[in-house]
């Protein structure tokens, strides 16, 4: 038999559901009527006190019906048992769309607005993290006599140039002997894992040349750890303009939040790799206190966690919806990183 606090639960998700479905305040006949839960609208209203009582729902108006608070939408995401999968459509629409991208910035494009139109919401893409992946490859490029463009790849698909003076000139043989030593000592490593293996670099190298390397070795490391260079894409912006009436206040915190790329990196930097739904004044940033922010993280080829992607939207959000969309779409990403 079902107790009184389960059945306090269904009514919570009820409410929450309708909600977010007609955007009207719920009362007790409205849950009767489209929810069999075989009680009567004096036990639904009785339940609905409890819930006012905790702070789960409350009532906007004199003889309205209820909404959900922060902490009712906590409450239930809380309650969310697994991430419902994505139909056969969707998937298949979702592995049309990102596979045909030609590079790491087609890719996150790609994925960004993809994000965007399956949730109706502000979607985020953050670049991979320098520091979290590994150096595919370095090449030299002469620029002038003492002007040399490197060129850094990592196994993530990320491309970084820097333009680097040496201390004398350099022919293509030289800088073909300083690629293939850096190559072939440092591709393959993370920047936590330099140090280590900078004493075997130069053993092999002209000792001409050890300078040279030397210095091409710590200009990659220092873009590798160079966080000031993360940047995140952002798409949907039109859908939060939208969802104007949801917000109590005006929206252009939100957008002007939007635009700053340091917020939007705090709001992906977590430590943990999973899904993370915060909901509300839940958010640091006081500019999004009526927003929800849905993220996960995506992996690189060695399946290690090396940035994330997620959704920006007003409290009342399909939240199962939500975070269905945007762990499959993490999950593609990382697919796509990886060559599977």
């Amino acid at each position: 038999m079902q107790s009184a606090e389960d059945r306090r639960k269904i009514v919570l998700n009820a409410i929450i559901e309708d909600y977010v479905a007609t955007r009207e305040p719920v009362g007790s006949k409205a849950i009767v009527e489209r929810h069999d839960l075989g009680v009567s609208s004096a036990t639904i209203r009785n339940d609905m006190a409890l819930l006012e009582g905790a702070g789960l729902i409350v009532q906007p108006h004199t003889s309205a019906g209820r909404i959900p608070t922060d902490a009712g939408y906590r409450a239930f995401v809380d309650s969310l048992a697994q991430i419902k999968p994505l139909s056969r459509a969707e998937r298949t629409a979702i592995h049309k769309i990102l596979v045909g991208a030609v590079d790491l910035d087609d890719v996150l494009q790609r994925t960004v607005r993809l994000l965007a139109q399956l949730t109706h919401q502000v979607a985020v893409v953050q670049y991979p993290s320098l520091r979290k992946t590994a150096l595919r490859h370095v090449e030299l490029v002469p620029l002038s006599e003492r002007l040399v463009l490197l060129v850094i790849i990592t196994d993530a698909g990320r491309v970084e140039q820097r333009t680097i003076g040496t201390e004398r000139n350099l022919s293509a043989d030289d800088l073909d002997a300083v690629r293939k030593a850096v190559n072939s000592v440092f591709a393959g490593l993370q920047l936590k894992d330099f140090d280590d293996a900078e004493e075997n670099v130069t053993s092999d190298v002209d000792p001409q040349l050890r300078d040279d390397v030397n210095t091409v070795v710590r200009h990659v490391a220092n873009v590798l750890q160079n966080e000031v260079e993360e940047r995140v894409v952002v798409a949907g912006a039109a859908n939060l303009s939208r969802s104007n009436v949801d917000f109590a206040q005006t929206i252009a915190p939100v957008l002007d939040a939007l635009e700053e790329q340091v917020v939007l990196l705090r709001i992906l930097q977590h430590e943990d790799d999973g899904m993370r739904v915060s909901i509300g004044h839940e958010n640091a940033d006081e500019s999004l206190a009526e927003t929800s922010i849905v993220s996960a993280g995506y992996a690189g080829p060695d399946n290690t966690t090396v940035a994330r992607l997620g959704i920006i939207g007003p409290t009342r959000m399909d939240y199962s919806g939500a975070m269905s969309s945007v762990y499959a779409i993490a999950k593609y990403l990382s697919d796509i990183l990886a060559g599977r």
